[in-house]
């Protein structure tokens, strides 16, 4: 029988170690804070947003949410950016995606000051992601290795194939999933037959933001799919990258919505804690 790998549990998990360390710098005087960015024009962006302010509240963190006109200027968001990193009561700041297209979305990114950049977006940080440094590692990915461990299953030394290579999910991924020492196939919109490649992996994590990618003749009954795949369908559902008629044809899938999108909510306010303790210890991001 299938193992569904729902993100509640873990969630929890990584919610109440946060609770101990926002209570611990709570005694010792210190309120965590937490700003969010938002330029206005996508409702999926503002629910994801006051979500967090949300979840925020629940573990006892202040939280900023700054909403800027869609036809804002990239200087004026710049001079926002600029404000919160200069302000030392706020630790963590996020930026919520898409931007609309006449801002530089790298230009903007890039002028988050990296040890308060708790998506870990930033050149800085997905450069520590590759090498293993101290750094803030972007919460998706994070999450999908979480999830997999979480459930006993390891990448050491298996096959794993990879279904998209965005900068946020898939190329931060490919390198935790080679540090935890997976031999990696790397598959993208370019591939001719996925279908090929999944039936010989042990593992599949999927990334392309691409509805009904993975039916159920393309993966095996000993397959572990991990779906970090968020699309709406044209009646305003959250679907994955996987029809999810697929979770009865492999080993273990996480749902979606209930999987990976629900841990990185949390992982998100963990990367907050991380940030404040580099903040705390002063050792710069490189």
């Amino acid at each position: 029988m299938s193992t569904l790998m729902k993100g509640k549990e873990l969630a929890d998990i990584i919610r109440q170690d946060i609770l101990s360390q926002v209570e611990a710098m709570k005694a010792r005087g210190i309120e965590p804070r937490m700003a969010t960015v938002l330029v206005d024009g996508d409702p999926a962006s503002l629910y994801y947003a006051e979500a967090k302010g949300r979840a925020a509240d629940k573990l006892g963190i202040d939280y900023e949410l700054h909403k800027l006109p869609a036809n804002v200027s990239e200087e004026f968001l710049l001079s926002v950016l600029d404000k919160l990193n200069q302000a030392p009561d706020i630790h963590g700041i996020m930026l919520e995606l898409p931007l609309p297209k006449h801002l530089n979305k790298q230009r903007i990114i890039s002028a988050i000051n990296p040890i308060k950049d708790v998506d870990g977006l930033t050149q800085t940080n997905l450069l520590a992601t590759i090498l293993g440094t101290p750094g803030l590692y972007p919460a998706t990915p994070l999450a999908c290795l979480g999830l997999a461990k979480h459930y006993g299953y390891d990448v050491f030394g298996k096959h794993v194939v990879l279904v998209g290579v965005g900068e946020t999910v898939g190329k931060p991924l490919l390198h935790l999933l080679l540090r935890e020492k997976a031999t990696v196939t790397v598959c993208h919109s370019k591939t001719p037959d996925l279908s090929v490649h999944l039936k010989q992996a042990d593992f599949a994590f999927v990334a392309a933001g691409r509805a009904d990618l993975i039916r159920p003749e393309m993966v095996h009954e000993n397959l572990v799919l991990i779906d970090a795949g968020i699309n709406e369908t044209a009646d305003g559902n959250i679907v994955g990258d996987a029809q999810p008629e697929v979770a009865n044809h492999v080993a273990a899938m996480t749902p979606t919505p209930g999987g990976v999108g629900t841990v990185t909510t949390a992982q998100l306010f963990a990367n907050l804690m991380t940030a404040m303790n580099l903040q705390a210890n002063r050792e710069e991001v490189r």
